[in-house]
């Protein structure tokens, strides 16, 4: 009995996922979404940031981060160049932001505190802004100082403040107020990398005096959070530390301008710090080259001329540069491995400069820094340890080193490094020098 053949089904069905579907990109409905809710919760700034929460999971902040962002700071969306879209459609913006909050610094904070809870519910947002600012420089070719940009930070708040920064110029004072304010703030706390500042020195702000401007009311702002403290080692850890002369045009990127802009500003601190950045860069620049003559046997004397031009044309102090220049010499020899040997080629070669290091110790501390700094060459290089006390020595009879530099070393002025050792080393030097001492005394008296 034949069997009747079921019916085989021919052909292919394709199940389409829903991941797979194109969405419409429709920022205007986002952004209508975010201006409603936004002003529905009004100036509470407690139930704004519980809107923020509850709607990142219905709404795709991932896709829309830098809408987002333009109307938490700006009340509306953005064009390029900074201006508003919906300038002439009160519908589509909200006044509970950034910029229609009040020009104070714990206004801005509370806003500060929105930005922070977002960023720490929607960590995403970090890759979602990367990728926006890639595109935008890509496709829209916006101003060439936005080409850099996605290489300089790489989340949520950095790369959308990067992008405001750009745009200063399109904002008004109190706009630009009110976001170096919450730039300073979050900087303080974490949120910002130092990073950001790299976008201030850009030629259009830089030559209309908005970088400048903008930088003391960040840097206040960061200091009323922290310390001067805080600012300055994250400059240093963002390598801006050295180019904060950059804010101003070139023919005003002078120490002495910024001092005066910064102090006026109420930020002293700043420009002190600056003054010490520099001096540390002008004796890196001082020391290779007189390494650099040193490794010619550059006759003394020009070397003398070359740091006395040097000290006067940086207004470097005498005890700053004697210690360099003992790093110099020491660093102007490969010194024999054995101990026994090397207290002789040390001698040696330190009497040939000892004329030049005399030059510059003419002041006591200036020879307590010389002294210190011996000291702790001898411990950091375990072969000269027994050679400390000739170099002192050597160094009281090319008059180099003062008596009375030698006995307040011995007193008071020795650093920790090998204490022990080297005071016993120049315990009978420095008791031949007391007596001495006492002995003119007495003869004095006599006379």
């Amino acid at each position: 009995m034949n069997k009747n053949q079921k019916p085989v089904l021919t052909g292919q069905r394709f199940k389409t996922r829903k991941r797979d579907e194109k969405e419409k990109f429709e920022p205007t409905v986002f952004r209508d979404t975010i201006v409603q809710g936004l002003n529905e919760a009004g100036s509470d700034l407690e139930a704004i940031a519980k809107f923020l929460d509850s709607a990142g999971s219905r709404l795709d902040y991932r896709r829309y981060a830098d809408t987002l962002f333009d109307i938490l700071v700006a009340g509306s969306m953005l064009a390029p160049g900074g201006t508003r879209i919906d300038d002439n459609d009160k519908t589509k913006m909200t006044r509970h932001c950034v910029f229609f909050a009040e020009e104070d610094h714990d206004a801005i904070r509370n806003y500060a505190q929105v930005f922070n809870k977002l960023i720490r519910r929607y960590k995403y947002l970090e890759k979602a802004f990367e990728d926006e600012i890639k595109k935008l420089c890509w496709e829209r070719q916006w101003n060439l100082q936005l080409a850099g940009v996605a290489a300089l930070v790489c989340n949520f708040s950095s790369v959308g403040m990067l992008l405001l920064l750009l745009f200063l110029k399109a904002f008004s004072e109190t706009e630009q107020t009110k976001l170096a304010m919450l730039s300073g703030i979050l900087l303080a706390n974490g949120t910002l990398p130092a990073t950001i500042l790299t976008s201030l020195f850009t030629d259009n702000i830089v030559k209309e005096g908005i970088a400048a401007s903008f930088a003391v009311k960040l840097f206040k702002a960061w200091m009323a959070e922290k310390d001067a403290n805080s600012v300055t080692s994250a400059l240093r850890k963002a390598n801006l530390d050295k180019r904060l002369l950059e804010l101003f045009p070139a023919n005003r990127q002078n120490v002495d301008h910024f001092a005066k802009y910064f102090t006026e500003a109420g930020l002293k601190e700043l420009s002190d710090f600056l003054r010490v950045q520099q001096s540390l860069g002008t004796r890196k620049e001082l020391q290779k080259e007189l390494q650099e003559r040193l490794s010619q046997e550059c006759p003394i004397k020009e070397m003398v001329l070359y740091v006395k031009e040097e000290m006067k044309r940086n207004e470097l102090p005498e005890p700053a540069v004697i210690g360099l220049l003992w790093t110099c010499v020491m660093n102007a020899v490969e010194w024999n491995k054995k101990e026994e040997l090397v207290a002789e080629q040390a001698l040696k070669h330190l009497k040939q400069y000892a004329p030049l290091l005399a030059v510059f110790s003419t002041q006591g501390q200036s020879e307590l820094i010389l002294l210190q700094k011996v000291q702790e060459y001898c411990y950091d290089n375990i072969h000269f340890m027994k050679a400390f006390q000739k170099i002192v020595v050597l160094f009281y009879k090319a008059d180099v080193l003062s008596e009375e530099a030698i006995l307040k070393w011995y007193k008071e002025a020795h650093v920790a490094k090998g204490k022990s050792v080297f005071l016993d080393q120049m315990k009978k030097f420095v008791e031949w020098l007391q007596n001495a001492e006492e002995e003119s005394e007495s003869e004095g008296e006599e006379n």
